[in-house]
């Protein structure tokens, strides 16, 4: 018996023994089994579909085009700008440390750390839900990969009403630490790794949300509430920067409405959404400039050029990190290649990477979408709408999904 019908036959007897073993009805014991056959199966799959890099850029220039349909929710941010505040009554003097009440630490269950540190942040402001009331709207199905954050605004608006959520890119370590200081717990989006590998080959790398809830300028580190590896955990100011790099320096804000106007003193012109974007852009270009050979840095540059729908400057900074390399689940968590590419005409590109994110990913909505998108440049209409209604079987509420669909049907 060769490896591969090796692999193949003892993941199938583990799956049998597993689905019957679930019948004992313990949920301890099924929420074990799930994950560690989602573990197994990845593995196996892994064997028998080697995993290889992301492609990099074909060797074609880009060609611009005019009239393609614009999805409901993918080019900007969903909140509306507001003025800028004149001035500021934050003392510019931060304290040493600072450590703000923890609220009471979750676990999280397979591919939820968004739910779960979604659930700990609102819990610091006296909600009493759980991970599981979250993800129950967010991501339908158990084994989505990857929640955005306007699905975790989503929540918030339309679940907490009681509450208010902003979230904006392009963040420093002094705003992090100014924030704790007014009493502000801070939840960013960064990338971290596994420990073990989930198929031959992994280079390990995935994305993570982490909730902030104090700082110490003694031991430069910033106390973490991490859903995947514990409470009150302390991570170091030179690895928080690195790994918050790669999502673009995303934060997240949850405060009562009574704070509105402390929030917006605190995050000063950052508060007006185009300027912070304006901000980002300008930060993701001296970055790409004084490290060149940084992947994220030209992968950042290109989604802040996305947010401005300047696509074709987009899809040169997408290259760029493309030659450099990207990992291997990149494409799981960000999505602005898909819209520089698709945007530019280069459907080949585009089809390259949906093709890639969804043999890493199969169940990806948005990947689904996108070649979607690109059936539909193609002039395959039966492939896009097959394409659209997969990525809405994967989240009923995915309104980008439900637009296709409306788009293509109305348009063959």
């Amino acid at each position: 018996m060769n490896k591969k019908k090796w692999w193949l036959f003892v993941s199938l007897t583990i799956l049998f023994v597993g689905i019957g073993m679930s019948y004992l009805g313990d949920p301890t014991f099924q929420n074990r089994w799930l994950w560690r056959w989602e573990r197994l199966r990845v593995y196996a799959q892994g064997i028998l579909d080697p995993v290889e890099p992301p492609p990099t850029p074909l060797p074609q220039p880009a060609i611009a085009v005019t009239r393609h349909p614009t999805p409901a929710q993918t080019s900007h941010l969903s909140l509306a700008p507001q003025p800028t505040p004149t001035s500021t009554s934050t003392p510019l003097v931060l304290p040493d440390a600072v450590t703000l009440p923890a609220p009471r630490w979750e676990r999280q269950d397979i591919n939820n750390c968004g739910p779960a540190a979604l659930a700990m942040y609102l819990r610091y402001y006296g909600w009493e839900g759980d991970q599981f009331d979250i993800a129950g709207l967010v991501k339908p199905q158990r084994d989505d990969r990857n929640v955005n954050v306007d699905e975790l605004a989503y929540y918030v608006r339309t679940r907490a009403g009681w509450l208010n959520i902003e979230y904006r890119v392009g963040g420093d370590l002094t705003l992090l630490k100014r924030l704790l200081a007014a009493g502000f717990p801070v939840l960013i989006e960064e990338s971290f790794y596994f420990e073990t590998p989930f198929y031959p080959n992994d280079d390990l790398w995935a994305a993570h949300y982490n909730l902030l809830t104090g700082y110490d300028d003694a031991t430069e580190t910033f106390m973490s509430q991490n859903s995947f590896y514990g409470a009150n955990l302390q991570v170091s100011y030179a690895n928080l920067q690195k790994n918050w790099q790669t999502f673009n320096y995303l934060y997240i804000l949850v405060f009562r409405p009574d704070q509105t106007q402390t929030i917006r003193e605190l995050l000063g012109e950052d508060w007006d959404i185009e300027v912070n974007r304006q901000k980002a852009l300008e930060l993701a270009q001296n970055e790409s400039q004084s490290d060149p050979q940084n992947a994220f840095a030209w992968f950042n540059l290109g989604t802040n050029l996305v947010y401005f729908e300047r696509y074709p400057e987009a899809a040169l900074a997408y290259d760029q990190a493309r030659q450099i390399g990207l990992p291997q689940r990149m494409y799981r968590y960000q999505f602005g290649p898909f819209l520089a590419y698709f945007h530019t005409g280069r459907i080949d590109d585009l089809m390259a990477i949906v093709e890639y994110a969804l043999k890493r990913t199969p169940n990806s909505e948005e990947a689904l979408l996108w070649r979607g998108w690109a059936h539909y440049r193609q002039g395959k209409f039966q492939e896009a709408v097959a394409d659209f209604r997969a990525a809405l079987e994967q989240n009923p509420t995915y309104l980008d999904a439900q637009y296709a669909l409306n788009f293509v049907l109305n348009n063959p």
